[in-house]
């Protein structure tokens, strides 16, 4: 599990016009919360940030925070158009504690042909120890046949990792591939209405 060490700096203002001037600076207003603590609102630097939010549920160190300062990125907004980042909400864990997380399903291998694979589930939630959360978990699809369908109880967890989605949620299915008529030519089409034309 990666950790990815952040600056962080108090935030004193507030509103929109303050969180514009925020992200015109190239900071990410944040709010850090939990272990029953009051919310704390925090500037984070936007391009360290961005590229700590590529991996996966993220360890987050904040540098300047006194005390909790073990986060997890919990709520990410992001501009709809532009992508940026507009705000973050991270939630403070600590080493040895359990939280629910989700953590992406990848598939490897091939399915046997002529078999369709589709894949059901891309995400799964499950409950880890917060400082050694799974940054996903592999599903070997190779020699599948048609007709097979996969659960989320098929899935080979970590050590120490629980699912917490229904074991029954559909993970994937191998199908047959479709076969479309085939459209009748123009020449097939003139043949049949002569043949139509001469029998009146």
């Amino acid at each position: 599990m990666s950790e990815v060490r952040i600056a962080a700096e108090p935030r004193t203002e507030f509103g929109k016009g303050a969180s514009r001037r925020v992200r015109r600076a190239g900071k990410v207003p944040a709010v850090l919360y939990g272990h029953g603590t009051e919310p704390r609102h925090l500037n984070l630097p936007g391009h360290e940030l961005m590229l700590a939010l590529k991996t996966p549920n993220v360890l987050i160190r904040l540098d300047g925070v006194d005390k909790d300062n073990l986060a997890l990125p919990k709520s990410v907004q992001r501009d709809a158009i532009k992508g940026f980042l507009e705000h973050v909400d991270l939630l403070v864990v600590s080493k040895g504690e359990k939280v629910e997380v989700e953590i992406p399903v990848h598939l490897t291998g091939e399915v046997q042909a002529p078999g369709v694979l589709t894949q059901e589930l891309v995400t799964v939630a499950v409950e880890a120890e917060a400082t050694h959360i799974p940054e996903g978990v592999d599903f070997d699809v190779e020699g599948l046949e048609v007709g097979t369908t996969k659960t989320a109880a098929d899935l080979k967890l970590p050590a120490g990792t629980v699912l917490v989605s229904d074991p029954e949620t559909i993970l994937l299915t191998v199908s047959a591939p479709r076969v479309s008529d085939e459209p009748e030519t123009s020449e097939e089409a003139a043949e049949g209405e002569a043949e139509e034309t001469a029998a009146e």
